[in-house]
């Protein structure tokens, strides 16, 4: 019997694992902008993001795009960071610091519950972070009610399970391995939770935005082998991580290779790469 899903605690194991993986997640920084340049580029430019703006980048982890949008704001713009885990928005801070830019605040908060003031920026973006959240329309509540009127909120999350099968081969395999049934995607907090068409209009549309639209992007995941991408997952993969590592270590070895030989399906020639399509989607505070 699957036990109902507790929020809160989810939130918990969520902090704690991001808190433990943060240094892996930003180790990997330049790999992950490699990932996603194309579609954060097409994020920030739906929200309308340019030289002045106030912008509120949710879900911000280590920071690399909160970077890009302070860049795309300027000097006379502002950016704030936030994420629910203190340990990798300190790295987003350093990171920030050591670039030279003063045009970035960070705060820790929970998406569901921002606790800032209301109606006070231009646009807010949330970068993989959305299909995270156990009531993804509250998230979406709180960025409405941060907007001023006419401002646009932005989001990125993953689209089906069939259009990005490493993520489902690894969710699939870490659980197998320790005898539990497959994932349910549409479970809250889940890593394609949002992928079903329609979904995230609906929530969108609930949360109050107008001119709700979604676009698909395609965003493989290329680096020189399968190995690195296993490396990219051990460093920062925290939920199969964490599924793992209630094995002795014969038995982590035997999931990891487990994975690494179906993830090889996707090596090629001149290196691996992993397919992903991701949903991006824009709404406007009326």
């Amino acid at each position: 019997m699957i036990a109902p899903f507790d929020a809160a605690k989810f939130k918990l194991d969520t902090r704690a694992q991001w808190d433990a993986h943060a240094k892996g997640w930003n180790d990997h920084s330049d790999e992950i902008r490699r990932w996603l340049r194309h579609a954060t580029d097409a994020m920030l430019a739906m929200a309308a993001i340019g030289p002045g703006s106030r912008v509120l980048d949710i879900a911000a982890g280590a920071g690399d795009q909160t970077l890009e949008i302070a860049d795309r704001v300027g000097p006379t713009g502002y950016v704030l960071a936030t994420d629910l885990s203190p340990a990798i928005l300190q790295l987003a801070d350093e990171n920030a610091r050591r670039g030279g830019y003063t045009n970035i605040a960070t705060k820790v908060a929970d998406g569901e519950n921002l606790n800032i003031q209301d109606a006070v920026f231009d646009a807010a973006v949330c970068r993989l972070g959305l299909m995270l959240f156990p009531d993804p329309e509250a998230g979406l509540r709180q960025m409405f009610r941060a907007l001023r009127p006419g401002a646009r909120a932005c989001t990125m999350v993953f689209s089906k399970p069939e259009k990005n099968p490493c993520i489902a081969i690894l969710l699939t395999t870490a659980l197998k391995h320790a005898g539990l049934p497959p994932p349910n995607p549409d479970r809250p907090g889940g890593l394609l939770s949002l992928g079903k068409p329609g979904r995230i209009d609906d929530l969108f549309t609930r949360a109050g935005f107008e001119g709700v639209a979604t676009t698909s992007v395609s965003a493989p995941f290329r680096l020189p082998s399968v190995k690195h991408y296993m490396d990219f997952v051990q460093d920062s993969a925290g939920p199969i991580v964490e599924i793992l590592g209630r094995f002795d270590e014969a038995g982590q070895q035997r999931a990891w290779l487990d994975i690494e030989r179906q993830l090889s399906a996707f090596q090629k020639a001149d290196g691996w790469e992993g397919p992903n399509e991701l949903l991006i989607t824009v709404g406007r505070r009326p």
